[in-house]
C-alpha cells in the first residue's frame, strides 16, 4: 500500500515505483502540503515531487519508505 504524499517526513528515503520506472529518493525540504523537494539516490539529481508526478499516477504506482 503506497504511502500519501502528506506523510512524507524530510530526512527519510522513499522507494517510489511509477509507470515503469523505480527510484529511490529522498526528501530534502517541504515546499508545501503535497510538493517536496528530494533529491535521487542513484543519479543524485535534485527535483520536486510534482514533477515526478506530473504526467500522472500509472496502475503500478508505489511510494514506500526504505
Amino acid at each position: 500500500m503506497a504511502i500519501g504524499l502528506d506523510n512524507l517526513r524530510v530526512g527519510r528515503k522513499y522507494r517510489l515505483i511509477n509507470m515503469g520506472e523505480v527510484r529511490k529518493i529522498e526528501i530534502m525540504s517541504r515546499l508545501s502540503d503535497t510538493n517536496f523537494k528530494i533529491k535521487d539516490l542513484d543519479t543524485l539529481e535534485w527535483y520536486t515531487i510534482e514533477e515526478l508526478l506530473r504526467w500522472g499516477r500509472g496502475k503500478d504506482y508505489d511510494l514506500d519508505e526504505i
